[in-house]
């Protein structure tokens, strides 16, 4: 046996309660002028204020841009970029939730390399190293913090889209669990669901030949040894601690749980890479005006049934891990998890029409990168009875 993995990360990555308040020294050593990409729910938080009275007594001069917007519309990044030009950044501080992380990696690019994330789609698409980024989740889900990627919402092409590129790891990440105490049990939900997706997406992807050079080809490798380690522990925090954290957002230990589980499921997506569940959820999401998490999560029984024949192997390892049974308890088992803590179970009850089943298979089949990465190939007609039994509720129609 041949073993191969591959990683990448954060220059530093700081994990625990109360870390965040060694912001100032940190970024003191990376720039002298800190321009902060929040949103309007956070910019009046205390916590976030705190964090900049840091940035000021470490003699940073500090802008704040409150504009993020979920999902990170396309010209909101680009206005963003053309806004800070005048200030003139050396340092770019994301604070907030995946979408205000994906928004201070694209004002970073965008400020470097000029442009529009037009310019940059798809992956290795940035030609050279942008901006410091500092990072600071105050969600625990979508694992930006650690990984290559940001993704963004475009309105000409109605879907979401993303830029991959080992230049977007953030250079400093700052995970600190009690920065997620306040957020409420359906945030909680959404995110930590989305973060168990990734974990499992990446756990379950298909195995690469591992040519050297492979990293350079491709920003998503495949499973490997190494993303498998970080794949498998997330799986067992986040199977442990997402429904205590949903329940009682007041748990500690259940937040630190969730917390280190998302920022462990981007460590391992962020080389493995996802698969059918999020090439399905970007169409879906576009019609539905939906929570990735939502979407990515209602789907992911339906592909982990789908691709059942060929991850056995993977579905014990996960079994262990939630300390199941065995590998046919997994799938039900994710699915009364989800369902218990409000993830709906059918791509109806997300709000997609019917009439719309055979444009999101023929889009899903369209995200080559995602589809490429699944364990089991899917063709058009195979793609269309997924999303079909994912509308429809009905698991038996795939075995």
């Amino acid at each position: 046996m041949n073993l191969f993995g591959t990683m990448r990360a954060p220059r530093e990555l700081l994990f625990g309660v109360g870390q965040r308040h060694a912001l100032g020294g940190i970024a003191g050593k990376l720039g002298r002028r800190a321009l902060i990409v929040t949103d309007t729910r956070l910019v009046t938080d205390a916590d976030f204020h705190a964090l900049v009275r840091q940035l000021e007594e470490a003699q940073l001069t500090v802008n704040v841009d409150s504009s993020t917007l979920p999902d990170v519309p396309v010209e909101s990044a680009i206005a963003s970029a053309a806004g800070a030009k005048s200030f003139a950044p050396d340092l770019v501080i994301g604070i907030g939730g995946g979408s205000c992380l994906d928004m201070a990696k694209c004002v970073a690019l965008l400020l470097t390399h000029g442009g529009r994330p037009h310019d940059y789609y798809g992956e290795h698409k940035v030609p050279g190293p942008v901006i410091p980024i500092i990072a600071i989740p105050t969600t625990a889900g979508t694992g930006s913090e650690v990984t290559p990627v940001a993704v963004l919402s475009d309105a000409e092409r109605s879907l979401k889209v993303g830029i991959s590129s080992p230049y977007l790891i953030p250079t400093v990440s700052i995970c600190d669990p009690d920065l997620t105490l306040s957020c409420p049990p359906g945030l909680t939900a959404i995110a930590g669901a989305d973060a168990l997706t990734h974990a499992i997406e990446a756990f379950t992807a298909i195995r690469r030949d591992p040519v050297p050079g492979i990293t350079q080809q491709r920003v998503f490798v495949g499973k490997n040894d190494l993303s498998d380690h970080f794949a498998l522990t997330a799986i067992t925090l986040l199977w442990q601690g997402l429904e205590q954290a949903c329940t009682n957002g007041a748990d500690s230990e259940a937040r630190e749980k969730v917390m280190l589980g998302a920022t462990l499921a981007g460590l391992a997506f962020g080389v493995a890479g996802t698969a059918a569940a999020h090439a399905i959820q970007y169409p879906v999401g576009a019609l539905t005006h939906t929570a990735h998490g939502l979407g990515v999560a209602c789907l992911m029984p339906y592909v982990m049934t789908w691709n059942a024949p060929v991850i056995r192997g993977e579905l014990a390892e996960i079994a262990q891990a939630a300390r199941l049974g065995g590998a046919d308890e997994v799938i039900p088992a994710l699915s009364l998890l989800f369902e218990r803590i409000g993830i709906p179970t059918t791509l109806r009850n997300l709000g997609l029409a019917e009439d719309r089943i055979d444009w999101v298979a023929e889009q899903s089949l369209g995200i080559a990168r995602l589809i490429q990465n699944n364990p089991r190939p899917l063709n058009a007609h195979e793609m269309r009875n997924l999303v079909a039994a994912a509308h429809s509720g009905d698991l038996s129609s795939l075995n």
